[in-house]
């Protein structure tokens, strides 16, 4: 397989509150029409956990009284990306001949079209899973799907003066995310992740996982609506 695409798939795209079975048909079309184009082309996904990680994480903060343990909120939120990401390795079944990958560092041979990764362990994000496998299969750039197009200047939910980015250094988005992971935390690309992918010089790519054309568009490196964040 020469040529992989990593995609980091945003748990809130395919299960904002439960699964989004209309997205999902739209999503299973394209990415089988883009793999029928070239069989040389290989896809691996790394699905996050969504509404149901948010769900179950803020019931177990209030049934603890707020004094939650972050490792078991992790664990938690881990369930719920493994539980999506057996909903997406199921739309493939065909092409995805791997169970489920688990731990990115220990991942199986890349026989089928596409491989399907889920959560590992506590303190990490299913982005830094996305950027173990890019380096594991040398891919230089991880796509990543979120409900945000862009990355902005700041939150502009908190700030309306926020401005949209096409690109943005790696120094200057350490600044936005901070350094610091925490579990459910909404922020375009996760910390730790952010820091490995600065020191291997790769460029991620986010941009709004619904947009079906604009996904086609990422997938044929053709002009594309998001935020380009690569090395200084």
């Amino acid at each position: 397989m020469s040529n992989v695409t990593v995609i980091s798939l945003g748990g809130s795209i395919v299960a904002p509150r439960e699964a989004d079975v209309s997205f999902l048909k739209q999503f299973r079309e394209t990415v089988n029409t883009y793999l029928d184009e070239d069989r040389d082309r290989g896809l691996i996904f790394i699905v996050g956990g969504g509404g149901p990680a948010r769900a179950y994480q803020r019931a177990y903060r209030e049934l603890t009284e707020n004094q939650a343990e972050t490792e078991q909120q992790d664990w938690i939120g881990i369930a719920a990306t493994r539980l999506n990401g057996e909903l997406i390795r199921g739309l493939f079944l065909k092409r995805c001949p791997s169970p489920l990958v688990t731990n990115p560092h220990e991942v199986p041979v890349f026989s089928g079209a596409i491989m399907v990764a889920a959560g590992w362990k506590p303190g990490f994000s299913t982005d830094n899973d996305a950027v173990i496998l890019a380096e594991r299969f040398s891919a230089d750039t991880v796509i990543n799907l979120s409900n945000i197009s862009q990355v902005y200047t700041a939150d502009p939910k908190e700030d309306p003066e926020a401005v949209p980015l096409d690109r943005i250094s790696w120094k200057e988005f350490r600044k936005l995310v901070g350094e610091t992971w925490e579990p459910g935390k909404n922020v375009p690309f996760d910390p730790v992740a952010t820091r490995r992918a600065a020191e291997l010089h790769l460029t991620v790519i986010t941009a709004a996982g619904r947009d079906i054309d604009n996904l086609n568009a990422l997938l044929r490196g053709e002009p594309f609506t998001g935020t380009v964040i690569g090395p200084d």
